[in-house]
Protein backbone atom coordinates (compact mmCIF):
# COMPACT_ATOMS: atom_id res chain seq x y z
CA UNK A 1 0.00 0.00 0.00
CA UNK A 2 2.71 2.53 -1.05
CA UNK A 3 5.02 2.33 2.11
CA UNK A 4 8.15 0.82 0.21
CA UNK A 5 7.38 -2.69 0.38
CA UNK A 6 8.75 -3.48 -3.39
CA UNK A 7 11.90 -1.39 -3.12
CA UNK A 8 12.45 -2.36 0.46
CA UNK A 9 12.39 -5.87 -0.06
CA UNK A 10 14.61 -6.17 -3.51
CA UNK A 11 17.22 -4.27 -1.49
CA UNK A 12 17.02 -6.67 1.57
CA UNK A 13 17.26 -9.20 -0.87
CA UNK A 14 20.21 -7.80 -2.55
CA UNK A 15 21.98 -7.60 0.90
CA UNK A 16 21.16 -11.21 2.21
CA UNK A 17 22.26 -12.80 -1.05
CA UNK A 18 18.89 -14.26 -1.67
CA UNK A 19 15.78 -14.14 -4.67
CA UNK A 20 12.64 -11.25 -4.00
CA UNK A 21 9.48 -12.02 -5.02
CA UNK A 22 6.91 -9.57 -5.19
CA UNK A 23 3.34 -11.47 -4.55
CA UNK A 24 1.41 -8.72 -7.33
CA UNK A 25 3.44 -9.86 -9.71
CA UNK A 26 3.16 -13.03 -9.57
CA UNK A 27 -0.50 -13.00 -9.33
CA UNK A 28 -0.78 -10.32 -12.57
CA UNK A 29 1.80 -12.91 -14.52
CA UNK A 30 -0.48 -15.91 -14.16
CA UNK A 31 -3.96 -14.10 -14.58
CA UNK A 32 -2.32 -12.40 -18.03
CA UNK A 33 -4.35 -9.24 -16.28
CA UNK A 34 -3.30 -5.87 -14.29
CA UNK A 35 -4.48 -6.06 -10.78
CA UNK A 36 -6.89 -3.44 -11.54
CA UNK A 37 -8.33 -5.54 -14.86
CA UNK A 38 -8.93 -8.35 -12.66
CA UNK A 39 -10.58 -6.43 -9.67
CA UNK A 40 -12.88 -5.01 -12.47
CA UNK A 41 -13.36 -8.08 -14.75
CA UNK A 42 -14.06 -10.51 -11.74
CA UNK A 43 -13.83 -8.69 -8.46
CA UNK A 44 -12.02 -8.24 -5.32
CA UNK A 45 -12.85 -11.70 -4.07
CA UNK A 46 -11.72 -13.54 -7.33
CA UNK A 47 -8.56 -11.05 -6.73
CA UNK A 48 -7.95 -12.41 -3.25
CA UNK A 49 -8.74 -16.07 -4.11
CA UNK A 50 -5.80 -16.36 -6.36
CA UNK A 51 -3.22 -13.85 -4.00
CA UNK A 52 -4.46 -16.75 -1.39
CA UNK A 53 -3.31 -19.25 -3.52
CA UNK A 54 0.00 -17.69 -4.52
CA UNK A 55 0.95 -16.86 -1.01
CA UNK A 56 0.28 -20.41 0.23
CA UNK A 57 2.31 -22.26 -2.20
CA UNK A 58 5.06 -19.60 -1.30
CA UNK A 59 5.15 -20.10 2.25
CA UNK A 60 4.68 -24.21 2.14
CA UNK A 61 7.77 -23.70 -0.06
CA UNK A 62 10.65 -23.91 1.89
CA UNK A 63 13.06 -22.20 -0.03
CA UNK A 64 14.80 -18.99 1.13
CA UNK A 65 13.73 -15.61 -0.33
CA UNK A 66 12.44 -12.41 0.68
CA UNK A 67 8.41 -11.67 0.17
CA UNK A 68 6.70 -8.30 -0.39
CA UNK A 69 3.12 -8.99 0.00
CA UNK A 70 -0.08 -6.76 -0.98
CA UNK A 71 -1.57 -4.43 1.36
CA UNK A 72 -4.52 -7.51 1.88
CA UNK A 73 -3.02 -9.97 1.91
CA UNK A 74 -2.29 -10.04 6.14
CA UNK A 75 -5.91 -9.46 6.56
CA UNK A 76 -6.55 -13.56 5.80
CA UNK A 77 -6.18 -15.07 8.99
CA UNK A 78 -5.21 -18.39 7.70
CA UNK A 79 -2.16 -16.51 5.68
CA UNK A 80 -0.64 -13.92 8.51
CA UNK A 81 -0.40 -17.14 10.71
CA UNK A 82 1.13 -19.27 8.05
CA UNK A 83 3.62 -16.34 7.69
CA UNK A 84 3.89 -15.42 11.35
CA UNK A 85 5.31 -19.30 12.10
CA UNK A 86 7.71 -19.60 8.54
CA UNK A 87 8.94 -16.09 8.10
CA UNK A 88 10.11 -13.17 9.76
CA UNK A 89 6.80 -10.77 9.37
CA UNK A 90 7.38 -7.18 8.99
CA UNK A 91 5.03 -4.53 8.73
CA UNK A 92 5.82 -1.51 7.04
CA UNK A 93 3.59 1.99 7.24
CA UNK A 94 3.36 5.68 7.26
CA UNK A 95 1.23 8.53 7.45
CA UNK A 96 -1.56 8.69 5.79
CA UNK A 97 -0.65 11.66 3.68
CA UNK A 98 2.64 9.88 2.83
CA UNK A 99 1.13 6.75 1.21
CA UNK A 100 -1.46 8.64 -0.29
CA UNK A 101 1.46 11.09 -2.07
CA UNK A 102 3.80 7.78 -2.80
CA UNK A 103 0.80 6.56 -4.61
CA UNK A 104 0.39 9.28 -7.06
CA UNK A 105 -2.51 8.14 -9.61
CA UNK A 106 -4.65 5.73 -7.57
CA UNK A 107 -6.58 4.38 -10.90
CA UNK A 108 -3.83 1.29 -10.87
CA UNK A 109 -4.74 0.96 -7.44
CA UNK A 110 -8.28 -0.49 -6.49
CA UNK A 111 -8.18 -0.56 -3.14
CA UNK A 112 -7.39 3.18 -3.13
CA UNK A 113 -9.30 4.77 -5.48
CA UNK A 114 -11.37 7.14 -4.14
CA UNK A 115 -12.10 10.63 -4.06
CA UNK A 116 -9.67 12.02 -1.10
CA UNK A 117 -7.16 9.22 -1.16
CA UNK A 118 -5.42 10.27 2.21
CA UNK A 119 -9.26 9.39 3.59
CA UNK A 120 -9.02 6.11 2.05
CA UNK A 121 -5.94 5.49 3.02
CA UNK A 122 -6.81 6.82 6.53
CA UNK A 123 -9.92 4.39 6.86
CA UNK A 124 -8.06 1.54 5.77
CA UNK A 125 -4.88 1.75 8.09
CA UNK A 126 -7.68 1.73 11.44
CA UNK A 127 -9.84 -1.09 9.64
CA UNK A 128 -6.57 -2.90 9.52
CA UNK A 129 -4.45 -1.92 12.79
CA UNK A 130 -4.80 -5.33 14.33
CA UNK A 131 -3.82 -7.57 11.92
CA UNK A 132 -0.61 -4.93 10.92
CA UNK A 133 0.23 -5.04 13.88
CA UNK A 134 0.65 -8.73 14.11
CA UNK A 135 4.38 -9.22 12.71
CA UNK A 136 7.38 -9.37 14.26
CA UNK A 137 8.37 -5.36 14.03
CA UNK A 138 6.40 -2.87 12.54
CA UNK A 139 9.16 0.17 10.95
CA UNK A 140 7.98 3.52 9.96
CA UNK A 141 8.89 4.42 6.44
CA UNK A 142 8.18 8.51 6.80
CA UNK A 143 11.31 9.91 5.76
CA UNK A 144 13.33 6.81 6.18
CA UNK A 145 15.29 5.95 3.08
CA UNK A 146 15.15 2.16 2.32
CA UNK A 147 18.79 1.60 2.51
CA UNK A 148 18.19 2.52 6.28
CA UNK A 149 15.12 0.38 6.60
CA UNK A 150 16.85 -2.35 5.27
CA UNK A 151 19.60 -1.96 8.11
CA UNK A 152 16.67 -2.35 10.41
CA UNK A 153 15.29 -5.59 9.29
CA UNK A 154 18.38 -7.58 8.93
CA UNK A 155 19.02 -7.71 12.57
CA UNK A 156 15.79 -8.90 13.10
CA UNK A 157 15.90 -11.77 10.53
CA UNK A 158 19.22 -12.38 12.35
CA UNK A 159 17.40 -12.93 15.65
CA UNK A 160 14.34 -14.88 14.34
CA UNK A 161 12.11 -14.11 17.20
CA UNK A 162 9.00 -16.31 17.37
CA UNK A 163 5.74 -13.74 17.50
CA UNK A 164 2.44 -14.10 19.39
CA UNK A 165 0.02 -12.46 17.87
CA UNK A 166 -2.40 -10.87 19.35
CA UNK A 167 -3.53 -7.73 17.65
CA UNK A 168 -2.46 -4.35 18.62
CA UNK A 169 -1.16 -6.57 21.81
CA UNK A 170 1.43 -8.75 20.03
CA UNK A 171 4.67 -8.69 20.74
CA UNK A 172 7.77 -11.09 19.93
CA UNK A 173 9.75 -13.52 22.02
CA UNK A 174 13.55 -13.98 21.36
CA UNK A 175 15.09 -17.59 22.62
CA UNK A 176 19.04 -16.83 22.45
CA UNK A 177 21.99 -18.22 24.32
CA UNK A 178 24.25 -15.53 26.33
CA UNK A 179 22.93 -12.38 24.76
CA UNK A 180 22.38 -9.83 27.26
CA UNK A 181 22.27 -6.89 24.40
CA UNK A 182 18.96 -8.71 23.50
CA UNK A 183 17.46 -7.53 27.08
CA UNK A 184 19.00 -3.56 25.82
CA UNK A 185 17.89 -3.21 22.28
CA UNK A 186 13.93 -4.49 23.64
CA UNK A 187 13.94 -1.60 26.23
CA UNK A 188 15.53 0.81 23.89
CA UNK A 189 12.90 -0.12 21.46
CA UNK A 190 9.90 0.46 23.87
CA UNK A 191 11.50 3.33 25.18
CA UNK A 192 10.12 3.95 28.83
CA UNK A 193 10.64 6.73 30.96
CA UNK A 194 11.92 4.96 33.96
CA UNK A 195 12.36 1.20 34.45
CA UNK A 196 10.78 -0.56 37.71
CA UNK A 197 13.22 -3.74 37.85
CA UNK A 198 11.31 -6.72 40.07
CA UNK A 199 13.82 -9.91 41.15
CA UNK A 200 14.77 -12.08 43.93
CA UNK A 201 17.64 -12.24 46.08
CA UNK A 202 18.55 -15.97 44.67
CA UNK A 203 18.24 -14.74 41.08
CA UNK A 204 20.19 -11.46 41.88
CA UNK A 205 22.77 -13.18 43.48
CA UNK A 206 23.31 -15.89 40.62
CA UNK A 207 22.48 -13.46 37.86
CA UNK A 208 22.31 -10.21 38.91
CA UNK A 209 26.12 -9.24 36.70
CA UNK A 210 24.35 -10.43 33.05
CA UNK A 211 21.19 -7.91 33.67
CA UNK A 212 23.59 -5.60 34.81
CA UNK A 213 25.21 -5.46 31.40
CA UNK A 214 22.22 -5.42 29.83
CA UNK A 215 21.08 -2.38 31.72
CA UNK A 216 24.24 -0.65 31.69
CA UNK A 217 24.18 0.75 28.42
CA UNK A 218 20.64 2.69 28.69
CA UNK A 219 20.31 6.17 30.91
CA UNK A 220 16.45 5.78 32.38
CA UNK A 221 16.02 5.97 35.86
CA UNK A 222 15.75 2.83 37.31
CA UNK A 223 14.27 1.41 40.76
CA UNK A 224 14.82 -2.01 41.79
CA UNK A 225 12.94 -4.40 44.23
CA UNK A 226 14.64 -7.50 45.28
CA UNK A 227 12.64 -10.07 46.46
CA UNK A 228 12.43 -13.01 49.08
CA UNK A 229 12.55 -16.33 46.80
CA UNK A 230 10.17 -18.71 47.34
CA UNK A 231 6.48 -19.80 46.08
CA UNK A 232 5.95 -18.60 49.58
CA UNK A 233 6.41 -15.19 48.71
CA UNK A 234 3.67 -15.87 46.06
CA UNK A 235 1.18 -13.67 47.69
CA UNK A 236 -0.78 -10.33 48.25
CA UNK A 237 1.84 -8.38 50.33
CA UNK A 238 4.72 -9.57 48.44
CA UNK A 239 2.90 -7.31 45.41
CA UNK A 240 2.27 -4.55 47.88
CA UNK A 241 6.00 -4.57 48.18
CA UNK A 242 6.35 -3.78 44.19
CA UNK A 243 3.61 -0.85 44.52
CA UNK A 244 4.86 0.82 47.09
CA UNK A 245 8.63 0.73 45.36
CA UNK A 246 6.79 1.74 42.45
CA UNK A 247 5.08 4.42 43.69
CA UNK A 248 7.52 5.93 45.88
CA UNK A 249 9.95 6.29 43.01
CA UNK A 250 7.15 8.51 41.52
CA UNK A 251 6.44 6.19 38.07
CA UNK A 252 4.22 7.44 35.81
CA UNK A 253 1.96 5.21 32.92
CA UNK A 254 5.21 5.60 30.16
CA UNK A 255 7.50 3.51 33.42
CA UNK A 256 8.15 -0.63 32.33
CA UNK A 257 8.03 -3.02 34.44
CA UNK A 258 10.89 -5.45 33.70
CA UNK A 259 10.56 -9.07 35.64
CA UNK A 260 14.02 -10.58 35.99
CA UNK A 261 13.36 -14.39 37.40
CA UNK A 262 11.42 -17.30 37.88
CA UNK A 263 7.67 -17.91 37.77
CA UNK A 264 6.97 -15.90 41.05
CA UNK A 265 8.84 -13.34 40.19
CA UNK A 266 7.51 -13.05 36.79
CA UNK A 267 3.52 -13.45 38.17
CA UNK A 268 3.98 -10.83 40.91
CA UNK A 269 5.86 -8.50 38.76
CA UNK A 270 3.46 -9.20 35.74
CA UNK A 271 0.27 -8.31 37.89
CA UNK A 272 1.81 -5.37 39.50
CA UNK A 273 2.44 -3.86 36.25
CA UNK A 274 -1.59 -4.80 35.34
CA UNK A 275 -2.62 -2.52 38.25
CA UNK A 276 -0.32 -0.24 38.40
CA UNK A 277 -1.61 3.28 37.34
CA UNK A 278 -4.23 0.90 36.07
CA UNK A 279 -1.75 -0.67 33.77
CA UNK A 280 1.95 0.14 32.55
CA UNK A 281 4.12 -2.21 30.25
CA UNK A 282 6.17 -5.19 31.51
CA UNK A 283 8.48 -7.20 30.10
CA UNK A 284 9.77 -10.61 30.70
CA UNK A 285 12.96 -11.89 31.37
CA UNK A 286 12.48 -15.47 32.77
CA UNK A 287 15.34 -17.26 34.44
CA UNK A 288 14.46 -20.88 34.98
CA UNK A 289 13.29 -23.44 32.23
CA UNK A 290 9.79 -23.35 33.74
CA UNK A 291 9.02 -20.02 33.19
CA UNK A 292 11.11 -20.23 30.15
CA UNK A 293 8.75 -22.25 28.45
CA UNK A 294 5.70 -21.85 30.38
CA UNK A 295 4.57 -18.35 32.67
CA UNK A 296 6.43 -15.76 30.86
CA UNK A 297 4.29 -16.10 27.38
CA UNK A 298 0.50 -15.91 27.59
CA UNK A 299 -0.06 -12.75 29.79
CA UNK A 300 -1.14 -14.47 32.93
CA UNK A 301 -0.38 -13.23 36.12
CA UNK A 302 -1.18 -13.40 39.55
CA UNK A 303 -0.83 -14.87 43.40
CA UNK A 304 -1.77 -17.39 45.51
CA UNK A 305 -4.61 -17.58 48.13
CA UNK A 306 -4.97 -20.01 50.99
CA UNK A 307 -7.97 -21.37 48.92
CA UNK A 308 -5.25 -22.49 45.79
CA UNK A 309 -2.77 -21.63 43.60
CA UNK A 310 -2.86 -18.27 40.93
CA UNK A 311 -6.74 -18.07 42.25
CA UNK A 312 -6.28 -14.43 42.10
CA UNK A 313 -5.13 -12.57 39.26
CA UNK A 314 -5.26 -11.14 35.55
CA UNK A 315 -4.92 -11.18 32.27
CA UNK A 316 -1.62 -8.82 31.31
CA UNK A 317 0.41 -9.51 28.08
CA UNK A 318 4.12 -8.40 27.99
CA UNK A 319 5.66 -6.16 25.83
CA UNK A 320 8.36 -8.58 24.96
CA UNK A 321 9.75 -12.13 26.33
CA UNK A 322 13.61 -12.57 26.10
CA UNK A 323 14.29 -16.11 27.03
CA UNK A 324 18.60 -16.66 27.58
CA UNK A 325 19.16 -19.96 27.77
CA UNK A 326 22.79 -18.87 29.73
CA UNK A 327 20.80 -18.41 32.93
CA UNK A 328 19.92 -21.96 33.53
CA UNK A 329 23.69 -22.44 34.09
CA UNK A 330 22.96 -21.47 37.70
CA UNK A 331 19.59 -23.97 38.32
CA UNK A 332 19.79 -26.78 40.47
CA UNK A 333 19.30 -30.40 38.94
CA UNK A 334 15.48 -30.32 40.24
CA UNK A 335 14.48 -27.10 39.39
CA UNK A 336 15.94 -27.82 35.73
CA UNK A 337 13.58 -30.91 35.92
CA UNK A 338 10.73 -28.81 37.20
CA UNK A 339 11.05 -26.83 33.46
CA UNK A 340 11.43 -30.42 31.63
CA UNK A 341 8.30 -30.98 32.94
CA UNK A 342 6.26 -28.29 31.53
CA UNK A 343 8.18 -29.57 28.54
CA UNK A 344 6.15 -32.63 28.38
CA UNK A 345 3.08 -31.52 29.38
CA UNK A 346 2.63 -29.40 26.21
CA UNK A 347 4.29 -32.11 23.96
CA UNK A 348 2.12 -34.63 25.08
CA UNK A 349 -1.18 -32.92 24.30
CA UNK A 350 -0.57 -30.39 21.50
CA UNK A 351 2.61 -31.12 19.93
CA UNK A 352 3.71 -35.11 18.58
CA UNK A 353 7.18 -34.08 16.87
CA UNK A 354 8.19 -31.78 19.85
CA UNK A 355 7.55 -35.23 22.26
CA UNK A 356 9.81 -37.32 19.60
CA UNK A 357 12.00 -34.51 20.15
CA UNK A 358 12.61 -34.89 23.62
CA UNK A 359 12.67 -38.43 23.49
CA UNK A 360 15.40 -38.42 21.11
CA UNK A 361 17.52 -35.74 23.00
CA UNK A 362 20.72 -36.53 24.59
CA UNK A 363 21.25 -36.22 28.67
CA UNK A 364 19.97 -32.52 29.78
CA UNK A 365 21.06 -30.46 32.66
CA UNK A 366 22.11 -27.09 33.47
CA UNK A 367 25.52 -27.67 32.54
CA UNK A 368 24.41 -29.59 29.33
CA UNK A 369 22.22 -27.36 27.20
CA UNK A 370 23.35 -28.85 23.45
CA UNK A 371 20.09 -29.44 22.01
CA UNK A 372 17.75 -27.87 24.16
CA UNK A 373 17.39 -24.21 22.21
CA UNK A 374 15.56 -26.26 19.56
CA UNK A 375 13.05 -27.84 22.02
CA UNK A 376 12.81 -25.08 23.97
CA UNK A 377 11.84 -22.54 21.20
CA UNK A 378 9.46 -25.48 20.02
CA UNK A 379 7.56 -25.89 23.26
CA UNK A 380 7.07 -22.05 23.74
CA UNK A 381 5.74 -21.80 19.52
CA UNK A 382 3.32 -24.65 20.64
CA UNK A 383 2.35 -22.94 23.52
CA UNK A 384 1.74 -19.64 21.41
CA UNK A 385 -0.65 -21.00 18.86
CA UNK A 386 -2.90 -22.04 21.70
CA UNK A 387 -2.63 -18.50 23.22
CA UNK A 388 -2.92 -16.90 19.97
CA UNK A 389 -6.55 -19.05 19.16
CA UNK A 390 -7.61 -18.86 23.05
CA UNK A 391 -6.48 -15.83 24.98
CA UNK A 392 -7.99 -16.04 28.23
CA UNK A 393 -9.33 -19.34 27.84
CA UNK A 394 -12.86 -18.68 26.81
CA UNK A 395 -12.65 -21.35 24.31
CA UNK A 396 -11.46 -25.43 24.45
CA UNK A 397 -7.55 -24.15 23.29
CA UNK A 398 -5.93 -22.93 26.22
CA UNK A 399 -7.51 -25.56 28.86
CA UNK A 400 -5.20 -28.00 26.93
CA UNK A 401 -2.37 -26.07 28.63
CA UNK A 402 -3.78 -27.31 32.40
CA UNK A 403 -3.13 -30.54 31.45
CA UNK A 404 -1.51 -32.34 34.79
CA UNK A 405 -2.47 -28.95 36.35
CA UNK A 406 -5.93 -29.47 38.06
CA UNK A 407 -4.74 -32.39 40.30
CA UNK A 408 -0.73 -30.84 40.22
CA UNK A 409 -2.21 -27.75 41.56
CA UNK A 410 -3.89 -29.64 44.24
CA UNK A 411 -1.12 -31.59 45.49
CA UNK A 412 1.68 -28.34 45.52
CA UNK A 413 -1.28 -26.57 47.65
CA UNK A 414 -1.74 -29.31 49.82
CA UNK A 415 2.05 -29.69 50.24
CA UNK A 416 1.72 -25.93 51.17
CA UNK A 417 3.99 -24.97 47.97
CA UNK A 418 7.12 -26.83 49.40
CA UNK A 419 6.75 -30.28 49.87
CA UNK A 420 6.85 -30.47 45.59
CA UNK A 421 7.67 -27.94 43.24
CA UNK A 422 5.73 -26.86 40.79
CA UNK A 423 6.70 -28.93 38.45
CA UNK A 424 7.22 -32.06 40.14
CA UNK A 425 3.54 -31.59 41.40
CA UNK A 426 2.70 -31.08 37.41
CA UNK A 427 4.34 -34.47 36.27
CA UNK A 428 2.77 -36.02 39.12
CA UNK A 429 -1.04 -34.36 38.10
CA UNK A 430 -0.33 -35.49 34.64
CA UNK A 431 0.48 -39.28 35.18
CA UNK A 432 -2.83 -39.04 37.19
CA UNK A 433 -5.39 -37.33 35.00
CA UNK A 434 -3.42 -39.40 31.85
CA UNK A 435 -4.68 -42.53 34.19
CA UNK A 436 -8.01 -41.01 34.44
CA UNK A 437 -8.45 -40.64 30.59
CA UNK A 438 -7.73 -44.23 30.58
CA UNK A 439 -10.86 -45.04 32.83
CA UNK A 440 -13.01 -42.44 30.99
CA UNK A 441 -11.38 -44.80 28.01
CA UNK A 442 -9.92 -41.08 26.35
CA UNK A 443 -6.11 -42.42 26.35
CA UNK A 444 -4.88 -45.16 25.35
CA UNK A 445 -2.34 -47.30 28.29
CA UNK A 446 0.34 -47.37 26.26
CA UNK A 447 0.40 -43.37 25.99
CA UNK A 448 0.69 -43.28 29.58
CA UNK A 449 3.62 -45.67 30.13
CA UNK A 450 5.26 -43.63 27.37
CA UNK A 451 4.71 -39.99 29.26
CA UNK A 452 5.55 -42.00 32.85
CA UNK A 453 8.79 -43.63 31.01
CA UNK A 454 9.91 -39.80 29.60
CA UNK A 455 9.57 -38.42 33.21
CA UNK A 456 10.82 -40.89 34.91
CA UNK A 457 14.05 -40.39 32.42
CA UNK A 458 14.65 -36.42 33.65
CA UNK A 459 13.88 -37.68 36.98
CA UNK A 460 10.61 -36.49 37.90
CA UNK A 461 8.23 -37.50 40.47
CA UNK A 462 5.17 -40.52 39.07
CA UNK A 463 3.76 -41.84 42.36
CA UNK A 464 1.85 -40.42 45.09
CA UNK A 465 0.68 -41.79 47.77
CA UNK A 466 -2.55 -42.52 48.16
CA UNK A 467 -3.43 -40.82 51.46
CA UNK A 468 -1.67 -37.67 50.22
CA UNK A 469 -3.97 -37.65 46.90
CA UNK A 470 -6.91 -38.07 48.77
CA UNK A 471 -5.76 -35.22 50.99
CA UNK A 472 -5.32 -32.66 48.28
CA UNK A 473 -8.47 -32.86 46.82
CA UNK A 474 -10.32 -30.63 48.82
CA UNK A 475 -8.23 -28.51 46.76
CA UNK A 476 -9.58 -28.93 43.34
CA UNK A 477 -12.98 -26.90 44.22
CA UNK A 478 -11.09 -23.93 44.01
CA UNK A 479 -9.44 -24.72 40.62
CA UNK A 480 -10.15 -22.11 38.17
CA UNK A 481 -11.43 -24.00 35.73
CA UNK A 482 -14.18 -24.83 37.84
CA UNK A 483 -18.07 -24.18 36.43
CA UNK A 484 -20.31 -24.68 39.44
CA UNK A 485 -19.63 -28.03 40.48
CA UNK A 486 -17.93 -29.21 37.33
CA UNK A 487 -14.47 -28.90 36.29
CA UNK A 488 -13.05 -28.60 32.44
CA UNK A 489 -10.30 -30.93 31.92
CA UNK A 490 -8.23 -31.40 28.88
CA UNK A 491 -6.85 -35.18 27.81
CA UNK A 492 -4.41 -36.48 25.36
CA UNK A 493 -5.71 -38.70 23.58
CA UNK A 494 -2.43 -39.40 21.85
CA UNK A 495 0.73 -37.77 20.51
CA UNK A 496 -0.62 -34.13 20.05
CA UNK A 497 -4.35 -35.16 20.04
CA UNK A 498 -6.64 -33.85 22.71
CA UNK A 499 -10.09 -33.70 23.61
CA UNK A 500 -11.82 -31.65 26.93
CA UNK A 501 -14.37 -33.04 28.89
CA UNK A 502 -16.49 -31.57 32.10
CA UNK A 503 -15.94 -33.54 34.87
CA UNK A 504 -17.81 -33.25 38.42
CA UNK A 505 -16.10 -33.16 41.12
CA UNK A 506 -17.49 -36.62 42.48
CA UNK A 507 -16.87 -37.76 39.10
CA UNK A 508 -13.28 -36.83 39.22
CA UNK A 509 -12.23 -37.80 43.64
CA UNK A 510 -14.51 -41.56 42.54
CA UNK A 511 -12.62 -41.95 39.38
CA UNK A 512 -8.71 -40.92 40.39
CA UNK A 513 -9.18 -42.34 43.78
CA UNK A 514 -10.49 -45.96 43.59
Amino acid sequence: MATGKSTVGARLAARLGLPFVDTDELITAAAGQSIPEIWKSQGEAAFRAREHEVVRSLLLDATPRVIAFGGGTVTSRELRHMALERTVLVTLTARPETIARRAGDVSGRPNLAAPDPAVRVQHLLEQRAAVYAECHQTLQTDDVDADALVDAIVPLVQRDPLAVPLGERSYVVDVTHDAPERVTDAIARLAPSSLLVVTDAHVERARGKALETALHPLTIPSTRVSLPPGEEQKVLPTVGTIWDAALGAGIDRGALVVAFGGGVVGDLAGFAASTLLRGVDCIQIPTTLLSMVDSSVGGKTGFDHPVGKNVIGAFHQPRAVIVDLAHLATLSEREFACGIAEIVKIAAIADAPLLEALEAVGPLSPQRLEGLLPIVRAAIAAKVRIVRDDERETGHQRVLLNLGHTLGHAIEAHGRFSRYRHGEAVALGTVLELELGVKLGLTPPAYVERIRTLLRRFHLPTEIAAADLAASFRFVGSDKKRRGNRIRIPFASGPGQSVVKDVTHDELRHAVLT
